[in-house]
């Protein structure tokens, strides 16, 4: 069983060695698709393949990925970004379970920063699965779908994207109706760019339609952080008790409501949603943009500061001590040990 390993890229030059240094040695064929790059992507590149290939941009991620993955001839075909990194140099459990299993898509973890996620990483070829989204682009599940835990890890480069992303999805909403995940990644980029109004009609039609329970439940974050951003408290807390429709509360939007309680100096109601969210369990393999830390060391911080506001000194210091076992070298936990003292 062959795996093929594909990407595309655009002046890559600084991130590329690096991801293909940790790829390259695990995968049967490696195909690199090049979309316009001015720099020495292609060189790179042709350190660790043969198979480099062209693509005209045309403002459409997911058809320069079909390209890529038309190119493939592997049993299976896995997909990279250049500014990934595969911390693991072990491919022989996924080829196990490949081989045994034969699943027509393997979801597996993606790790960027603090949040961890599950994304499809390897489909099977002849299933003929096709990316959709001409940005934040996706391939749709279906068949046999399985789970394991080889991460990838996003880490990011220094490349300028501007509104690059944004001026995609103006265009293509000039084109045509966007579905409901399109207008939650086109109301993000609004919020990303400040352009709060128009996120917030965006994300509003956007809860209207159909959409995934996720999205929706991420579209209420995003929402409830346009209307705190204008200063509207009662709005923002609404949009986050909205989520509550579309699926189990996260602990990430009852943060949000603690601080938005909290920054208006109800204690009391800030520690309640804090306390909830440490009850929270992990929505990651469900597709959540989910950071475990607002599970744990994020509401423990606040509760912290909300019970001595309280006067319950006896509980904020026992927070605090939770916080020094999860996470000793933080700032705010070094602070708060100089503040309780030995």
């Amino acid at each position: 069983m062959n795996i093929s390993l594909c990407m595309i890229v655009k002046n890559e030059e600084e991130v590329l060695d690096r991801c293909l240094d940790s790829a390259a040695p695990l995968f049967d064929e490696i195909v690199v698709v090049d979309t316009g790059s001015t720099d020495g992507t292609v060189e790179i590149a042709r350190r660790f393949t043969e198979n480099i290939f062209y693509f005209a941009w045309r403002d459409d991620f997911a058809a320069a990925r079909n390209h890529a993955f038309s190119l493939a001839t592997g049993d299976y075909i896995c997909w990279l970004d250049a500014d990934d990194v595969l911390p693991s140099s072990d491919l022989s459990p996924v080829r196990a379970l490949l081989e045994a299993e034969k699943p027509d898509m393997l979801m597996c973890p993606y790790e960027t920063g603090a949040l961890k996620f599950y994304r499809e990483r390897f489909v099977r070829r002849e299933a003929g699965f096709m990316w959709r989204g001409r940005v934040h682009e996706c391939i749709a599940p279906r068949g046999k779908i399985l789970r394991c835990d080889f991460a990838v890890r996003h880490l990011g480069s220094g490349k300028e994207k501007g509104a690059r992303n944004l001026d995609i999805y103006r265009k293509w909403a000039g084109e045509e109706a966007l579905s409901p995940r399109d207008l939650f990644y086109y109301g993000r980029e609004l919020f990303y760019h400040k352009l709060y109004t128009e996120a917030i009609a965006v994300l509003l039609e956007m809860l209207k339609g159909d959409g995934w329970y996720v999205n929706k439940i991420e579209a209420c974050r995003v929402l409830a952080s346009c209307y705190a951003a204008q200063g509207k408290t009662d709005e923002a807390l609404a949009a986050l008790f909205r989520s509550f429709l579309y699926g189990e509360p996260r602990a990430g939007a009852l943060c949000d409501a603690g601080s938005l309680y909290m920054g208006g100096g109800k204690y009391a109601e800030a520690a309640f949603w804090y306390e909830a969210a440490l009850r929270c369990r992990p929505h990651a393999e469900e597709g959540d943009f989910e950071m475990e830390e607002e599970r744990s060391l994020t509401p423990l911080l606040q509760l912290v500061v909300c019970y001595w506001r309280l006067g319950r000194k006896a509980d904020a210091l026992s927070a605090h001590k939770k916080t020094e076992a999860l996470a000793p070298t933080h700032p705010s936990v070094l602070y708060n040990q100089q503040f309780f003292g030995p």
